[in-house]
């Protein structure tokens, strides 16, 4: 089904622009979403996780220009932005919101010394948006090989993650990990991947090849950008205010990431409450996420589903970035026999949950969970249902 939809995509994408620019696309780049399996909010601690690509994308069909302008239009907005890369600005008008990054990835290409060149383009992205599954991730990802292939740059992928990461974080102003981004530009198809994000070094593990489903719902609780953002540089500041008392004790420790559990049990005491909170989570994530990596290696979904139990609630309690619509979908599937686990994913205070569910429960989560849900918050939920799909590339 997602196949036949992204063939149908494709030639919407490539008819608008042929209406719009009077001639052939030259490429078509794609670069999908992500789902966090476990592993919440350690990457800008230089900590593990464990995500995978979802089956949807962004989608940009392009073509070179003779001069230094970049024209593109969205499909999902219906709007038009045009800016020079001789002098890149954020989008003053917010219908050209949705263009910045596309901005950031020429403009962070510009800042490495990496060529760029004007493209006529047209975006389409299926990617649900504020649902904490790297809409934006997939966004610069997409721009970045764009700008490659019409440059005909080599960009190896961890480099686009890399240079991703930095345009979100200096163009864009969201303090944000390397996580989105990397699985964005590395997935692997029918594997999670585990990431150390200090290192850069990853591992394709492989997903259960039947019996038991990645299912997504969404909260359809739409998340201010703005606040997010503030909520999210505020976690970072706690995170960095616990690892400088942690230092007093342990010099060698650089990130959350370096403190061990028995470590943190040892100081906790002398933390604020607030860091205290923020760096149990963190320290106990990194903790699960290797167990849960272990366990999936052995076929052990049930343990790997207590696992994701573990970081919901560390989520929920001490990171305190769930919220009541995210508990009360993660409730509701629990409650369904059959789901291994469930836990929020992503940034949190809104967007989606994660679940683990065998694929005989599947008829009962979709009919219990969106009913359940309604009655707890009087929201629907969206669910989709999911394997793991490739990274970025151009499409043939």
């Amino acid at each position: 089904m997602e196949q036949t939809q992204s063939v149908g995509r494709r030639q919407e994408l490539e008819q608008k622009f042929r209406e719009l620019y009077g001639i052939e696309p030259e490429f078509v780049v794609r670069a999908p979403g992500r789902v966090n399996l476990i592993g919440e909010h350690t990457d800008y601690n230089d900590g593990f996780v464990f995500p995978a690509a979802i089956e949807r994308d962004v989608m940009i069909a392009f073509a070179r220009r003779q001069d230094r302008q970049v024209r593109a239009y969205a499909l999902n907005f219906n709007q038009s932005s045009t800016f020079t890369l001789e002098d890149i600005q954020q989008a003053s008008e917010a219908r050209e919101r949705w263009s910045n990054y596309l901005r950031a990835m020429a403009w962070v290409f510009q800042q490495e010394g990496l060529p760029t060149t004007g493209i006529n383009a047209v975006v389409q992205g299926n990617v649900p948006l504020g649902a904490g599954l790297s809409s934006s991730a997939a966004m610069l990802v997409a721009s970045g090989l764009l700008f490659a292939t019409a440059s005909g740059t080599n960009v190896q992928p961890v480099r686009m993650a890399q240079l991703a990461r930095q345009a979100e974080n200096q163009f864009i102003g969201a303090r944000v990990g390397i996580m989105d981004q990397f699985i964005s530009a590395l997935g692997v198809r029918n594997h999670a991947l585990f990431i150390d994000t200090r290192a850069l070094t990853y591992e394709a593990v492989p997903l259960p090849a039947s019996g038991v489903s990645i299912v997504i719902a969404d909260t359809n609780k739409k998340r201010p950008e703005g606040n997010l953002t503030t909520w999210y540089n505020e976690r970072v500041d706690e995170c960095a205010q616990a690892v400088a008392l942690f230092q007093k004790h342990l010099p060698d420790v650089k990130a959350l990431r370096d403190v061990s559990v028995e470590q943190f049990e040892k100081y906790e005491a002398e933390l604020p409450t607030l860091a205290r909170k923020r760096a149990r989570h963190v320290v106990t994530e990194d903790a699960r996420v290797l167990e849960s990596v272990t366990a999936l290696k052995a076929g052990d979904i049930a343990r790997f589903g207590t696992l994701m139990n573990l970081s919901h609630d560390s989520l929920r309690y001490d990171y305190e970035v769930s919220c009541a619509e995210l508990d009360a979908l993660v409730e509701a599937a629990r409650a369904v026999e059959g789901v291994y686990g469930a836990r929020m994913t992503g940034a949190g205070f809104g967007g989606c949950t994660v679940s683990l569910v065998a694929d005989s429960a599947l008829g009962a989560f979709q009919r219990d969970v969106p009913a359940r849900y309604k009655a707890a918050t009087g929201l629907d939920t969206t669910i989709y249902v999911t394997t793991a799909a490739q990274g970025a590339e151009v499409l043939a």
